[in-house]
């Protein structure tokens, strides 16, 4: 419970402040705890980092429909992609959170493939999807950065903009989808 207290609470106030404005000490005031509580769960704040950075990519993962292969690559890949998309609209300090780690050199490379570990029915569906011969031949880095960088677009503009049009994760989906398929 106190380590889930720290999470939140550091998740939180990294989405406010930002990753270098967060201070150790902010996160445990935050978390109702000590400073030697924070450090007995994580030793340090790049530590607490990739320990948030996983938590994220776990919780992500366990939203992920699992693929029907009776479903239509197009309707699997629209059920992934709604799901990640509200995921993170349902959680905007973790989108902004993200959106800071986005290539930092704090998440290491074991975090990372914790992280990539949840990417893989996807990878296999789009994988699929090209041997069926419905989705581009481009290689599985650039229909992923493509893919990714279409959510994290829509998510700060939606995010940052107020009035969300409800019809505009439709459109998005609609356009990513015309742009990945053959």
């Amino acid at each position: 419970m106190k380590r889930k207290n720290i999470l939140d609470a550091a998740v939180k106030l990294l989405a406010t402040n930002g990753l270098h404005a967060t201070p150790m000490s902010a996160i445990a005031k935050a978390a109702g705890t000590g400073m030697g509580t924070i450090y007995n769960y994580f030793g340090t704040k790049e530590i607490l980092i990739n320990a948030i950075y996983v938590d994220i990519k776990q919780q992500q993962e366990s939203l992920i429909p699992g693929f029907n292969p009776e479903e239509s690559v197009k309707e699997q890949f629209e059920r992934y992609y709604l799901t990640v998309t509200n995921f993170y609209l349902e959680h905007p300090g973790y989108y902004r959170v993200m959106d800071q780690l986005r290539g930092s050199p704090i998440i290491t490379a074991e975090s990372k493939l914790l992280g990539e570990k949840g990417i893989q029915p996807v990878i296999a569906l789009l994988q699929q999807g090209q041997q069926e011969g419905l989705i581009k031949d481009f290689s599985m880095d650039e229909l992923l950065q493509f893919i990714s960088g279409t959510i994290l677009a829509h998510l700060g503009w939606q995010l940052n903009s107020p009035g969300r049009n409800p019809s505009s994760l439709s459109n998005q989906l609609k356009m990513v989808w015309d742009a990945v398929k053959k």
